[in-house]
């Protein structure tokens, strides 16, 4: 699949960003410093993400003068994190848009089939009058974020965005063709998946370096 050609994804070039998700794999990074990155990283790609939020005009007086000034609808949006190494992308949205509401999907991946196996689903209520940004670290396989914008979907979520910091080609092709009308955002698309379904070159696994767990 050509990705460039398709509309809905958007794939990250900004040095910036390019150069945090180095930092990010060096297995040297310590457990601060690669929390830290991913929150600024996701700052960084929610610039893009971003960039159609509604607003609302209110009246403000500068020192000169009132005038009508825009304003982000923040009560429009949700953050849902996909448990539990989305969680270490929120602050970072969070810090733009600190009234959006935050949701959380729980999921585990089987070790044996790594099929994904929903545990938990608590989502901002009304879901279908907000923007939703998905947020997961690694799309892999692409089953956990197909899975997670299937129970929003049902929920009755409508406008939907799903931001990761890398993705294999495998995960990013599927969830582009179970999901084409979502928006997907994507820090840096990296090589393929291994036997395991780790993906290559990766960071190893980002939920236990955010962590600090093994």
């Amino acid at each position: 699949m050509d990705f460039s050609k398709i509309e809905k994804i958007h794939i990250m070039e900004h040095p910036l960003i390019k150069h945090k998700i180095s930092l990010l794999r060096d297995e040297r990074t310590g457990t601060t410093e690669f929390r830290n990155l991913i929150e600024e990283i996701a700052m960084l790609e929610a610039f893009e993400a971003l960039r159609d939020l509604p607003l609302r005009e209110e009246l403000v007086k500068t020192p000169i003068e009132e005038t009508m000034a825009p304003f982000i609808d923040g009560k429009k949006m949700a953050i849902v994190p996909i448990l539990r190494a989305g969680l270490g992308m929120v602050n970072g949205i969070h810090a733009l848009v600190p009234s959006a509401k935050v949701g959380h999907i729980g999921l585990y991946r089987d070790p044996e089939t790594h099929e994904p196996h929903e545990y938990y689903c608590k989502l901002p209520s009304p879901i279908e009058q907000r923007l939703i940004v998905v947020l997961d670290p690694m799309l892999a396989t692409g089953g956990s974020a197909v899975e997670a914008v299937n129970f929003i979907k049902q929920h009755g979520g409508k406008q939907i965005k799903f931001m990761c910091i890398i993705a294999a080609p495998e995960g990013l092709e599927k969830l582009a063709t179970e999901h084409p009308d979502i928006d997907i955002y994507v820090g840096n698309l990296d090589r393929c998946l291994n036997e395991n379904a780790y993906i290559m070159p990766g960071l190893g696994d980002a939920g236990d370096r955010i962590f600090g767990t093994k």
